[in-house]
């Protein structure tokens, strides 16, 4: 994949998890050949930041309403303009920060800043390099923005959780100066192309089948189902933590049925479903009882919220499969969809989405790598397996299971 950024990222075909395995079986056996396979699982050490080009252009994202930020955000544009000649873009609402228009010291910086409008400007194909000051919803709000191919993201912990956000502001001078340098450890946290296809049934006008009629067809889709893109696409977009499906205002179970590759798997009854990639299995899928994945795997998570039944577990599928999720026929209500908490939608009787693993993923930037990052943020921001440390035995004797 080439992209039209100054980024280059170098990754070696050594496997994590052993050698490249062999494709052949026996005399007469071996695996078709696949040209379109979506991704390996890479030796972490091998994930680093070059430049093909010094980077010029630079986006600071900031947190909005966060009067605490004012002072970080000048000194960074200031160093950024000033002592690294660089062209810094800011989004026009933070440029148009009453604060900011105040601060006379600050004008002849705020004069060189580049503004643009989200949803008005395009600025995916002149960005070099990203940098967030915030919690991690400047992460995801980055994501946001580059819908294709995006940046490295430098970000800055200055939010209230953090976890991803590894950097410390009190040292942004010398870590973004490393940053310029390149040969930084990269995480490639991976998102999910999604589309939201609209009325698909009542537009060609075909009924919706019965759920014996479906499990009649082997759990295959049933007829109305077959050609998804009958219906209108009316959203595309790139999710960095997860879709939400849930019931919405209606005091019913949400019933979903869920496809994987065209075939039926289960129905979803309860107060929704997260589809999620490994960075969004430590937010809400989290929350709603899943496994915490390491970013570097691919993976998409599928974690029920709330279901009305005792077996049903979260689970982990390949990355290259897709899902469709819709409305069961004998639903009682509609059901709602967020994407990373923004655009949500209302999804009806025919409508239909379809998700599965992008390939654009978010290049991270570590500040130390990308495993030990990851595991303190695990410890800092959610205690994992913090607990009061066992007292030592003091003589061998006090056991009581110790024979004298």
């Amino acid at each position: 994949m080439k992209s039209s950024h100054c980024l280059c990222c170098m990754i070696s075909t050594h496997f994590l998890h052993g050698p490249y395995p062999a494709t052949h079986f026996g005399p007469k056996a071996c695996i078709l050949p696949n040209p379109t396979s979506v991704m390996h699982i890479q030796d972490p050490a091998s994930q680093r930041l070059t430049w093909n080009k010094p980077p010029v252009n630079v986006l600071v994202i900031r947190k909005i309403r966060d009067e605490s930020l004012v002072e970080p955000f000048k000194e960074l544009c200031r160093f950024l303009v000033e002592e690294k000649q660089m062209m810094v873009y800011v989004e026009r609402r933070v440029a148009d920060d009453a604060t900011l228009s105040k601060d006379e010291a600050f004008g002849s910086i705020r004069n060189q800043l580049c503004t643009f409008r989200e949803g008005y400007d395009d600025i995916s194909d002149c960005i070099d390099l990203i940098i967030c000051l915030g919690g991690d919803g400047t992460l995801l709000y980055a994501s946001s923005l580059f819908q294709g191919s995006v940046p490295p993201v430098m970000a800055f912990h200055l939010g209230s959780l953090g976890f991803l956000t590894p950097f410390k502001f009190e040292s942004y001078k010398t870590e973004v100066a490393k940053v310029f340098e390149g040969n930084a450890a990269i995480t490639l946290r991976s998102r999910l192309k999604v589309k939201v296809v609209k009325d698909m049934l009542q537009r060609t006008g075909q009924q919706s089948y019965s759920r014996e009629q479906q499990h009649e067809q082997n759990g295959l889709l049933p007829h109305g189902h077959t050609n998804s893109e009958a219906g209108k696409v009316t959203l595309q977009l790139q999710v960095l933590n997860e879709v939400v499906v849930d019931r919405g205002p209606s005091s019913y179970l949400s019933n979903v049925d869920l496809y994987l590759d065209g075939r039926l798997i289960t129905s979803v009854q309860g107060d929704g479903v997260i589809v999620s990639t490994p960075t969004g299995s430590t937010a809400y899928a989290a929350a709603a009882g899943a496994s915490m994945i390491h970013p570097n795997v691919p993976a998409i998570m599928v974690t029920p919220i709330c279901p009305h039944s005792l077996s049903f577990r979260p689970i982990v599928v390949p990355a290259g499969v897709e899902l469709m999720i819709t409305l069961s026929p004998d639903a009682r209500n509609t059901a709602w969809v967020s994407f990373d908490g923004r655009k949500r939608q209302e999804i009806q009787h025919g409508d239909c989405i379809k998700i599965t693993t992008s390939c654009y993923p978010v290049p991270s930037i570590c500040c130390h790598d990308l495993v030990y990052d990851w595991f303190e943020s695990l410890a800092q921001c959610l205690h994992w397996n913090v607990r009061k440390r066992q007292a030592r035995l003091a003589d061998v004797s006090d056991s009581s299971d110790t024979e004298n």
